[in-house]
C-alpha cells in the first residue's frame, strides 16, 4: 500500500475511533453507567488505536528501511532511536501496548474503571496524534 493511501487510512481509523472514545467521555462525565455494550465497545475503540498504531510504526521503519521487529514494544524503541519522539513518550507506548495486550490476552483481568480513567483524562489521545502525523523519513 501506498504511504499516502496508508496515512488517509490512519486518519480515517483515528477520527472514527476517537468520535466513539469522546461519546465514551461525555458519558462518564455525566456519571452514566456505561453498558457491557458500551464498555465493549471503548476497549475495542482503544483495541483499534493501539493496533493501528503498531501496524503504522512497523510501515515506518519499513519506509525508513530499517529492519522491521516482530515485537510492537521493539518498533517502538526503533522509532525513539530515529528521534520520532522521546524516551518519556516511550514508557506511554509501552503502557499502550501492554493495555493492548491486556484487552486481548487477559480481557478477564481488565480494570474497566481504569480505562475509564485513563479516557477521562484524555491519555489515549497520544495514539491518535501519532497515527494522524505524517510518515517523515530523515535521510
Amino acid at each position: 500500500m501506498q504511504l499516502d493511501l496508508y496515512q488517509e487510512e490512519c486518519n480515517r481509523t483515528a477520527n472514527q475511533q476517537m468520535a466513539v472514545l469522546a461519546e465514551v467521555k461525555q458519558r462518564i462525565a455525566s456519571d452514566a453507567t456505561l453498558s457491557l455494550l458500551e464498555q465493549g465497545g471503548t476497549l475495542h475503540a482503544l483495541q483499534v488505536l493501539i493496533e493501528n498504531a503498531i501496524g503504522k510504526a512497523k510501515h515506518w521503519l519499513k519506509a525508513a528501511e530499517l529492519e522491521v521487529p516482530v515485537s510492537a514494544y521493539d518498533s517502538f524503541a526503533s522509532l525513539q532511536r530515529m528521534g520520532v519522539f522521546g524516551l518519556e513518550d516511550l514508557n506511554h507506548w509501552n503502557a499502550a501496548i501492554g493495555l493492548s495486550n491486556r484487552i486481548v490476552h487477559d480481557y478477564m483481568n481488565v480494570d474497566i474503571q481504569f480505562v475509564y480513567n485513563l479516557v477521562a483524562q484524555d491519555k489515549h489521545c497520544f495514539i491518535a496524534d501519532f497515527l494522524r502525523r505524517p510518515i517523515e523519513i530523515k535521510k
